[in-house]
């Protein structure tokens, strides 16, 4: 042992890349969670989307599903709120809470996996159109502009209507029909991240279009990708609402749509039946408000100039 090694002990084992990079995203997911929950309309939103995600989760164990089905239903029909039924029944004579249950694994499910359709989509248009630019970007950006110009809810409901009522055609009506936002964004994100230094030093050294654009442009244009996921997911669940109310839905599947869908085809306004219209639109605004609160927090701990300038 040498005199250095025994003054400050035995020297330690240099740490492989694999293990740096580990080191890294594990100080770098740490100081996003201290950001995150320094914000407390933030973390109102996710203990908020938490409990429904636990309802979603737990409904099976906490209703029946057989209590849905019409045909084995024995309670009366239009009843108001009591101690076996705290929301009342539909016309079908159906316990609205087990309804609402079920629901928010519906809606929240038709949410989740539109907006990683419409995500999906938008992030590929936007980072081809903003890296190849020239005529690529012209013909991308002019199909953008042409969803853009379309008014959103008459052409989910023809191209619902086109498809037929069911859960996956929901689901792939509204991702195919919220993406351009996420296109323009990224595309603008996109142009940034071309002009960058170390870009120009990857082409320099040779990289391809395909390796810039999966191990430079999209792991930098991740976060306002992530943080725009949230805010349309809020838009998924209420277009899913919109056209399930409409009649567009699956008639299979309860969802917040169809129970606010029933209770206008049953004329429970006007027998002042407040129980089977209020619970599934607060719900609705509720799930709404707690992805928007996730949603502005992640655009702000995410962004720098939004972070900075949150802290003058």
């Amino acid at each position: 042992m040498t005199t250095a090694e025994a003054e400050t002990g035995p020297a330690k084992p240099a740490l492989s890349p694999a293990a740096i990079a580990r080191a890294r995203r594990r100080a770098a997911a740490a100081r996003f969670w201290r950001d995150f929950r320094s914000h407390r309309a933030g973390l109102g939103g996710l203990v908020l989307l938490g409990v429904f995600v636990l309802l979603a989760l737990f409904a099976p164990l906490l209703a029946d599903r057989d209590s849905l089905d019409i045909t084995r239903v024995t309670a009366p029909s239009h009843l108001a709120p009591s101690l076996h039924y705290p929301l009342g029944t539909d016309e079908n004579g159906r316990s609205i809470l087990t309804l609402l249950l079920y629901g928010t694994r519906v809606s929240l499910t038709v949410g989740l996996a539109a907006t990683a359709i419409s995500m999906a989509i938008g992030t590929l248009v936007g980072i081809m159109a903003g890296f190849y630019g020239g005529w690529a970007r012209s013909l991308l950006m002019g199909v953008t502009d042409w969803f853009l110009v379309l008014p959103f809810l008459p052409l989910a409901i023809v191209l619902a209507t086109l498809l037929g009522a069911s859960l996956t055609n929901i689901i792939v009506v509204i991702g195919i029909t919220s993406w351009p936002g996420t296109a323009r964004l990224v595309c603008a994100q996109t142009l940034t991240i071309r002009a960058r230094p170390y870009l120009e030093r990857a082409r320099a050294l040779g990289a391809g279009g395909r390796h810039q654009m999966t191990r430079h442009v999209l792991p930098n244009a991740m976060p306002l990708v992530i943080a725009n996921t949230v805010l349309t997911v809020s838009i998924a669940i209420l277009s899913e609402t919109t056209l399930s109310f409409l009649g567009l839905g699956d008639p299979t599947q309860v969802s917040w749509g169809s129970i606010l869908d029933h209770a206008n085809e049953s004329g429970a306004m006007s027998r002042g039946e407040w129980w089977f219209v209020l619970p599934p639109g607060i719900c609705v605004i509720l799930v709404v408000l707690s992805f928007t609160l996730i949603g502005r927090t992640l655009e702000t701990v995410l962004n720098p100039r939004l972070r900075e300038g949150g802290r003058r």
